[in-house]
């Protein structure tokens, strides 16, 4: 059983100081290094052997969508702690000064 194919994000720097990178789809380090040479092959700028390829791996990335009057009724409503209460008042006074409305 192999390993789960994984993003990459694959970049070097070449002699003229300029950053390439491009993402791949790689279940280990050197299939990533490979498929992003082919890419990078593809559009005319294939690292030189002397080239040094960074590699970072991404992890699943998660997106959420909060519209800013459920953050409001959240900074308003009732704290589980005191620890909680501190974040809220400090996230509300964050929200007053970069000017978008008073909470509270």
């Amino acid at each position: 059983m192999g390993v789960a194919a994984r993003p990459c994000i694959v970049s070097f720097i070449d002699p003229d100081g300029i950053v390439h990178s491009t993402k791949v789809h790689a279940e280990t380090l050197y299939e990533a290094a490979v498929l992003a040479a082919q890419a990078f092959r593809e559009q005319d700028c294939e690292p030189g052997p002397a080239s040094v390829l960074e590699v970072e791996v991404r992890r699943a990335s998660v997106v959420h969508s909060v519209p800013m009057r459920k953050v409001h009724a959240w900074l308003e409503g009732a704290c589980k702690s005191p620890s909680q209460k501190v974040v809220k008042e400090r996230l509300k006074r964050l929200l007053a000064s970069s000017g978008h409305g008073s909470v509270g």
